[in-house]
């Protein structure tokens, strides 16, 4: 079968390979997928980089969103069957065609959800809910809370937008373009900002501020903009640099938090999981958590996928088809 192997950390352009590897058979409890979309996401791509490399084995597939079709059943399993559609969790490994999973990290998906929408209904979803949640548990509610979304061009950013707005909150989308501020304001509720080169508009107050960039940029909120007791929520580091530790030390009054997508799924038990689902599936009937799709490309043309995922003009997210 098709695959993409990483060896070695470095440049996802350089490092992700693509090779033919061996179709193996489900054990006790498994099953295998016959992989038809899988989405490539910021973080599919920054553990190629090293950036976990502590947490990281080397060989590993890349993927950790998509969809497919049970091919084959382990023994012992009776919760799925071959011709189940599902979205298997849990780990890494969906930019392959054939993927071996246990059955319980498996998700039917609903007859009405079409594979695209399928196929990005995890990673940025889940996150937004979990973010919500996380934010109410400070907060109690949301309600008239001035939130400060970071990345608000981002996929993730968008859902946050409508979401708070839908539970009362008044949320500011901070972009780093006149274009993505048009784009924004044309189908998201709530202000938006242009954070120009970094530099922050004046004028700016949060109750709250979900952070996707990290990094000096997210020191300079924190200090310039976070109201007395408020909160901070990082969910990554697009800037590839930490928040600085000084801006932290700085504001004791303020909470600090991270949300890893990962640990929340390994902790939370199967039943919170399809919750999670049911909404995320709820949310995709409405349009609330639909994706832009920039592109689909097949397996094979990995490396023109990854040139268009890194071009700053990329609109959308990119799928890769798996059975090509």
């Amino acid at each position: 079968m098709r695959s993409t192997l990483v060896s070695q950390f470095g440049d996802p352009r350089q490092v992700i390979a693509l090779v033919d590897a061996e179709r193996i058979p489900p054990g006790h409890g498994g099953v295998e997928i016959a992989l038809s979309l899988s989405a490539i996401n910021p973080s599919d791509l920054i553990p190629v980089t090293g950036a976990y490399s502590a947490r990281t084995t080397l060989p590993f597939v890349p993927g950790f969103e998509g969809v497919g079709t049970v091919s084959r059943i382990g023994a012992g399993v009776t919760t799925l069957k071959p011709g189940d559609r599902v979205i298997p969790i849990g780990a890494s490994g969906l930019w392959q065609q054939y993927l071996v999973r246990p059955a319980e990290w498996c998700f039917v998906v609903p007859d009405d959800i079409d594979d695209r929408q399928a196929a990005t209904s995890y990673v940025n979803p889940l996150t937004t809910i979990r973010l919500i949640e996380a934010l109410k548990s400070h907060f109690g509610s949301v309600n008239g809370q001035r939130i400060g979304v970071t990345a608000a061009g981002s996929a993730i950013g968008g859902m946050l937008l409508k979401l708070m707005s839908g539970e009362g909150a008044k949320p500011i989308g901070i972009v780093r373009s006149q274009r993505s501020a048009e784009r924004l304001a044309s189908d998201t509720p709530g202000k938006i900002v242009i954070a120009d080169k970094g530099h922050i508009p004046s004028g700016l107050a949060f109750d709250a501020i979900v952070d996707a960039v990290g990094g000096p940029f997210a020191g300079e909120l924190i200090g310039q903009t976070l109201q007395l007791g408020a909160a901070f929520i990082q969910y990554g580091a697009l800037s590839g640099v930490p928040v600085p530790i000084p801006a932290i030390q700085a504001r004791p009054d303020v909470r600090f938090s991270f949300l890893w997508l990962r640990t929340w799924v390994h902790a939370a038990g199967r039943p919170a999981i399809e919750a999670a689902f049911a909404q995320s599936f709820a949310g995709l009937r409405t349009g609330l958590f639909s994706s832009r799709i920039a592109q689909t490309y097949p397996l094979s043309c990995l490396d023109e996928a990854l040139a268009h995922q890194a071009d700053p003009r990329r609109d959308g997210k990119l799928l890769l088809d798996t059975r090509c």
